[in-house]
């Protein structure tokens, strides 16, 4: 799984948990955000999630649902509940019958995401069971967390957050749910090898066969395996992966030519046109809109 948490590391996540409170009352909290990746625990209590065109969930206390774009989604509770809409600190209301929610909103600090998101499923659901350990160890925290939270902000629960979402991540593709796109390929049991290997070694001179050796496959068959599993070539994948470190770096404020370098490009030339095509913009711009 070395490179998927390659991918995590880069995407550089970071989380904004914008909701943590006990929800009283008849009661019924809509989408936040479309468009957003957001993630949604009840961790006290359950609800019922609604997704139309998706389908219906009984979320139960510690269950995750990730929404990669937020799309209109409605929770409410499973038991009709009376009084008007409240949301109140966790930690002063445990007394009161209601739903505790944690909501939040998953930002990406590098422009590497999108072929993430764009291999997961529209909602995807994991129920905290005896399979999903990380999930209950991550829950019993964010519980614990809450309870003595006195503020409508709270840095260790966004830093808990951020763990809940890669853990998320790398249970949907070891789980065999990942069938197309980029995440995909980290899951095919071959085709990951080389991927690996890529990942090891960016600027090594890669083509077709020799990392068609490393996943132990030959050319053609690793050719079409590769296309059919994330609808890119090998080179384009490799090609695509040195823009996200090269973008990374310089985002750091290393030299234009270093990275060229790093990247696996024989002239700053011809990294900066190949640069300049895939994102639109010069190395230098990104370099400089960084430095101190």
């Amino acid at each position: 799984m070395s490179a998927i948490i390659d991918l995590i590391e880069l995407i550089k996540l970071r989380v904004n948990v914008y909701h943590n409170a006990r929800v009283c009352g008849h009661w019924k909290i809509k989408q936040h955000s479309e468009g957003n990746t957001c993630f949604h625990m009840a961790t006290q209590g359950r609800c019922l999630l609604s997704v139309p065109g998706h389908g219906e969930w009984t979320l139960s206390e510690g269950d995750l649902v990730i929404f990669p774009r937020e799309i209109p989604h409605t929770m409410e509770p499973i038991e009709a509940l009376q009084g008007a809409q409240q949301h109140l600190l966790i930690a002063d209301s445990q007394d009161i019958a209601g739903t505790s929610m944690l909501c939040g909103e998953m930002c990406f600090l590098h422009c590497g995401n999108q072929p993430l998101l764009n291999g997961l499923p529209a909602v995807f659901v994991i129920e905290r069971t005896e399979q999903t350990s990380w999930l209950s160890n991550l829950f019993n925290l964010i519980v614990t967390e809450s309870l003595s939270s006195r503020k409508n902000t709270n840095p260790m629960l966004n830093r808990l957050c951020e763990l809940l979402f890669s853990y998320a991540i790398r249970h949907f593709i070891e789980s065999n749910e990942c069938h197309m796109g980029v995440p995909a390929l980290f899951a095919h049991p071959q085709i990951a090898k080389a991927v690996a290997a890529i990942h090891t070694k960016p600027a090594h001179a890669w083509g077709l066969i020799n990392l068609a050796e490393h996943a132990g496959m030959s050319r053609t068959q690793f050719a079409h395996a590769f296309k059919n599993t994330s609808g890119w070539t090998p080179i384009q994948y490799l090609s695509w992966w040195r823009m996200q470190l090269a973008w990374s770096y310089l985002h750091a404020g290393e030299r234009v030519a270093s990275v060229a370098d790093s990247v696996g490009y024989q002239s700053e030339a011809a990294f900066s046109r190949a640069f300049r095509k895939h994102f639109n913009e010069s190395a230098g711009t990104v370099r400089r809109a960084n430095l101190p």
